[in-house]
């Protein structure tokens, strides 16, 4: 596979706009998928989080755009990408602005939570490319307001996410909306057996460009389990929360209802702490995240709708606190730390009920998650205890791992 930008056939202001981002190497997902879909083929890629997706479709897709010199119809554009949430969407939009930086395109977001009418101001002057949601977009689709028929190039991103949160029937409603003739591309951290009939109708002799999962096994993450009644799950965060190591903190729940119950305990208990879950409006999740980047919050607590939306950087521990339904959530889970070449800590908190799901993590990742406290049988009083210790990784594990 090429090894650098220049050899996988990108045109110069891409070059300079990556240059200017530090962006040297191709990851594996970049240098399987730009050249494929540089040369017009439809893409199933299949990779998790954090490995370059969004540049890995963006930066083909951008050269198309920009190489055609079209200008987009009023309501219309020219592509279009789908995300399963507001803050993956504004994500990928984010990155597609700083990687066009030198290039004449204009996009717009298509979200909900936030005013339609300024989206559809926006969708006036037609746009090169729209980044929105399923629910959104086929409400302006359906009002006239957004028209795809001059679509060239689709783009759904996290698509097993999209099923996740049932959106099968507005994904199936815009495509239908779409041009026969367009370049497609698919991505998905897993392929059950829902998806794989999805790619197989959107695709067109898609090349396969698949990544193995790292995030679960990276040695960079150091991985740990407390068994825990439910009852001791609050007084044990408490306690690791302690360790002054644990400088900024992700904490994942099950439920809105549950994120809302932890941000509140922590909350009363003088801990900075901010909430992003699916009940929150756009104001309120980026407000949330803007406090957790900037430190003012050492603690987001979020559940998995909002986990792949979350890009910040120097996020030194991730916690479980309640263990995910599917194996698949922890790998995403756990790859919000250890992000840029850096070290992190993942805990887990397993009451006797979640002792199923941690069994099909570690089947799931092939690796079994040691255990820093409480034991199956004594789990509250094994577990508080060891939390006095230090978080932190272990120094003689870590430099092992780094070497």
């Amino acid at each position: 596979m090429p090894s650098t930008f220049p050899a996988l056939g990108l045109a110069e202001p891409l070059l300079r706009a990556l240059a200017a981002q530090r962006f040297e190497t191709p990851t594996p997902i970049q240098a399987g998928t730009i050249p494929a879909m540089l040369a017009g083929r439809d893409l199933l890629g299949i990779a998790q989080t954090g490995t370059g997706k969004t540049a890995a479709f963006g930066l083909p897709l951008l050269q198309r755009l920009a190489t055609e010199n079209v200008r987009a119809a009023p309501f219309a554009t020219r592509a279009l990408i789908l995300a399963p949430t507001r803050e993956l969407a504004l994500q990928i939009d984010d990155s597609l602005r700083q990687l066009a930086a030198n290039l004449r395109l204009r996009s717009v977001t298509i979200l909900g939570g936030v005013s339609r009418f300024r989206q559809v101001q926006a969708m006036r002057r037609g746009a090169d490319i729209v980044v929105g949601t399923p629910g959104r977009v086929c409400d302006l689709l359906a009002t006239g307001e957004l028209r795809l028929g001059a679509v060239t190039n689709f783009v759904l991103d996290e698509a097993d996410r999209m099923l996740d949160l049932g959106f099968i029937r507005d994904i199936r409603r815009i495509v239908a909306a779409l041009p026969a003739r367009r370049q497609s591309a698919l991505f998905s951290a897993t392929m059950p057996k829902e998806v794989a009939g999805l790619a197989e109708s959107l695709l067109r002799d898609p090349v396969r460009v698949s990544i193995a999962q790292v995030a679960a096994t990276t040695p960079k993450i150091e991985q740990q389990v407390h068994f825990v009644a439910r009852a001791d799950k609050h007084p044990l965060l408490m306690e690791l929360l302690g360790d002054p190591a644990m400088q900024r903190v992700i904490v994942f729940t099950r439920t809105k209802r549950g994120a809302d119950r932890v941000a509140e305990g922590l909350e009363q208990a003088g801990q900075s702490v901010s909430a992003i879950h699916g009940n929150k409006s756009q104001p309120q999740r980026e407000k949330a995240l803007d406090r957790f980047r900037s430190g003012r919050a050492r603690v987001l607590v979020a559940t998995d709708i909002a986990a792949r939306g979350i890009d910040v950087t120097g996020i030194s521990h991730v916690i479980n606190y309640d263990m995910p339904v599917e194996p698949e959530s922890y790998v995403h889970r756990i790859g919000r730390t250890a992000r840029a070449g850096a070290a992190g800590v993942a805990i887990s908190l397993c009451e006797p009920d979640e002792r199923g799901a941690l069994r099909a993590i570690e089947r799931c990742t092939g690796v079994p998650i040691p255990v820093a406290g409480g034991s199956p049988s004594e789990p509250a009083a094994a577990a508080l205890k060891a939390a006095g210790k230090s978080m932190r990784p272990r120094r003689r594990n870590r430099d092992r791992r780094a070497a």
